[in-house]
């Protein structure tokens, strides 16, 4: 549910923040530094492609507030049912404990969607949250509201913005999300999250998680 803005304590974002590394040209030392950036600063979550599944598993320890967090289908969705339900088991069984799932967008525009809820229903099935990564921004509003609906009964726990591949977040889209959901689901806004005001606008309109690459800068400059 959105946050009263008024309340004069603002809300600590270490805890709400997806500690994200989603560029292809990264390799192992730049997710040995985002985990122990996690670690450190107490962030939900770390954020990376599946291929990192085993390495950030034994960079993070045991199972703990820090959760590892695959993006399946990244960043277009455009796989086959399939083979996404294969990496999302791949990622489950190397250490995943959560997964933000682009879907099969052509899917939702063909009007397929019995297909497309299977799609999901088959990731969610496997007992991971699922985070699901609507590109709301970009999406006609017919086609935003059939996704939510397709996403909420196929068993999502979070409507997820975007990929951070279109525009930056606003908190209107935020607010826009809250509404479809209905407190059937929680939201994460990611895209373009730079600064302090604009994390905290976001979390006060109502979002529960926040993906960036920026979370060591938003986390200094709130506790300065």
């Amino acid at each position: 549910m959105p946050r009263d803005r008024r309340d004069s304590t603002p809300p600590d974002l270490a805890p709400l923040i997806d500690h994200a590394l989603l560029d292809p040209r990264q390799g192992l030392e730049a997710v040995e530094r985002c985990c122990s950036e996690a670690l450190h600063y107490g962030f939900a979550g770390v954020c990376l492609a599946s291929r990192w599944m085993p390495q950030a598993r034994a960079l993070l320890g045991d199972r703990g507030p820090t959760r590892l967090v695959s993006v399946v289908g990244f960043p277009f969705g455009a796989v086959a049912a399939p083979i996404k339900r294969a990496e999302a088991e791949w990622a489950t069984e190397n250490g995943a404990d959560e997964l933000d799932v682009v879907p099969d967008f052509a899917l939702l525009i063909d009007g397929q969607l019995t297909e497309l809820h299977d799609e999901l229903a088959a990731i969610v099935e496997l007992g991971l949250p699922v985070k699901l990564i609507l590109e709301a921004a970009q999406l006609e509003e017919q086609a935003l509201q059939n996704l939510v609906e397709v996403a909420l009964d196929a068993g999502v726990a979070f409507l997820k913005t975007g990929s951070g591949y279109g525009p930056a977040v606003q908190v209107s889209l935020v607010e826009k999300l809250n509404n479809l959901a209905g407190g059937r689901c929680k939201i994460k806004a990611s895209g373009g999250i730079r600064t302090l005001d604009q994390a905290l606008e976001l979390v006060w309109a109502g979002a529960e998680r926040l993906g960036t690459s920026h979370g060591v800068a938003l986390v200094q400059a709130q506790r300065l």
